[in-house]
């Protein structure tokens, strides 16, 4: 499959090195965005974004992301702990389209966590 770039076109998608878990963080998690074959995006959250992404790759990973090899990473945040990288997995994943993809591509920062964007 390849990647549609009709519906992606008008934004600023590339993809993005995976990181390597920053040593000397205790408990360092990460927040992901996957580019999927038929342009859609796949939010998840995990301990350690390499194993995740070969995962992903080889359809080990998610129901969604088996179907719709190959991925490629476009976004990725680091939090304090799985906690807060799954409530922000969570809060990302009730996002419009549009606002996932504005948060790819750098239309603005990173937001501002706050207790009550988490609930």
């Amino acid at each position: 499959m390849v990647f549609d770039q009709r519906s992606v076109k008008n934004y600023n998608v590339r993809e993005v090195e995976c990181p390597e878990r920053p040593e000397g963080v205790e408990g360092a998690c990460f927040v992901y965005l996957l580019l999927c074959c038929d342009s859609s995006i796949y939010c998840g959250s995990t301990k350690n974004l390499k194993n995740r992404l070969k995962e992903h790759d080889s359809g080990e990973a998610a129901v969604w992301t088996k179907k719709r090899r190959p991925v490629k990473l476009v976004y990725y945040e680091i939090h304090d702990s799985l906690l807060l990288a799954r409530r922000r997995e969570k809060q990302i994943k009730g996002w419009t389209v549009k606002k996932k993809w504005n948060l790819i591509s750098g239309a603005w920062g990173k937001p501002r966590l706050s207790p009550v964007d988490n609930y």
